[in-house]
């Protein structure tokens, strides 16, 4: 609880993606937290600072790995204006994840030094736009790691399965005619969606939690602007979410996703896929995963394994091999306007993090 002034301060830090200034206040802040006595590595892509610290002078190969991200979505100003209302610290990113990247800071500035095996502190400060130019940049400059824990709320529980994301655009044209005379023209809009309802009769709209591939129909456009003409182009963009096992999207091109959705659409329809993003999974009986179970279960937490539907950095691990788990605080309401973290859980989490580096030595 000696962490709570300082994230309230962290808080009031607006390190939204379209402010940069506050975005380096932010690390600045956490590595003054983390004080001196480290190496620290800083890496900038894409206008987003990110920061590596470890002991020594020279990287190692990191046997434990700890990941935070200081960036959050937007708010209003009452947001990043934190309260306490009893055990609930209140506002924007105090659970997703600015309490839990202290807790990482200080637990790695405590414990480093005397740990007998390398440990880094991973900053960076895009994770909520992509993670592209932290995480993944920092792999991309050799950054390596046997085991990643990455302090994304979870309540003391273990994530060790997330999906992974592709954006598709579906682009049907046709021909434009006056409206009073249909047959003239081809209705680009129809077929959109015809298109559409063949994904989602593949991909039913998800009315409950179900670990499998959704579809999010997220925008659907036509450069048509006359009520009485008849439709020549149009265009859907879709937000589709897999689990590992889906092996159409899994370790699959973007050429080869575009190939599939492409199958199930009608003629007059193209697919352009702009990205595809790995999922994640742990080795579920991997001797670090348990030992941090184990460490979760003596604060009197379940320490079970979960399964995020949303993506996280944790893909880029998984896609370089590399075990990655989410182990953070509790709390609710995740970029919405009551966004809270549960105090109740910072100093059981705080211990949980210390047992398990000091029990894999």
């Amino acid at each position: 609880m000696d962490l709570l002034p300082s994230t309230e301060r962290l808080l009031g830090i607006r390190s939204t993606a379209d402010r940069p200034d506050d975005l380096r206040r932010a690390l600045e802040f956490v590595l003054d937290l983390v004080g001196p006595g480290f190496t620290v590595e800083r890496f900038e892509a894409g206008g987003k600072p990110s920061a590596l610290v470890y002991p020594g002078e020279h990287r190692p190969h990191f046997r434990v790995l700890l990941n935070a991200h200081l960036d959050v979505v937007p708010g209003t100003d009452e947001q990043f204006r934190p309260r306490r209302d009893g055990d609930r610290l209140i506002g924007r990113g105090a659970q997703d994840m600015k309490l839990s990247a202290l807790v990482m800071a200080s637990v790695f500035r405590d414990t480093a030094t005397r740990l007998p095996y390398p440990i880094g502190l991973q900053l960076v400060t895009d994770e909520e736009v992509g993670g592209r130019h932290g995480t993944r940049h920092q792999l991309d400059q050799g950054v390596t790691a046997s085991f990643v824990v990455i302090g994304e709320h979870s309540a003391l529980r273990v994530v060790a399965e997330s999906k992974g994301l592709a954006a598709v655009r579906l682009h049907a044209t046709g021909r434009a005619a006056h409206s009073a005379y249909q047959w003239l023209g081809d209705n680009a809009v129809v077929k959109l969606v015809r298109a559409v309802d063949a994904v989602l009769a593949a991909y039913p709209v998800a009315t409950g939690e179900e670990w499998r591939t959704t579809v999010n129909v997220a925008r659907v456009e036509t450069g048509n602007q006359a009520l009485n003409q008849v439709p020549a182009d149009a265009t859907a963009w879709l937000d589709v979410r897999f689990p590992p096992e889906d092996t159409d999207f899994t370790g699959r091109t973007p050429d080869e996703v575009a190939a599939h959705f492409a199958a199930l659409c009608p003629p007059g329809v193209t697919v352009e896929v702009d990205h595809v993003e790995p999922p994640h999974r742990a080795d579920l009986d991997g001797p670090d995963l348990r030992a941090l179970q184990r460490a979760a279960r003596e604060q009197g937490y379940s320490g079970e394994l979960l399964r995020k539907h949303g993506a996280a950095d944790s893909r880029f691990y998984f896609q370089r091999g590399i075990d990655a788990v989410i182990f953070g605080v509790g709390g609710d309401g995740q970029h919405g306007p009551d966004e809270y973290a549960d105090l109740t859980t910072v100093e059981p989490y705080r211990r949980a993090l210390v047992a398990f580096l000091e029990g894999i030595a």
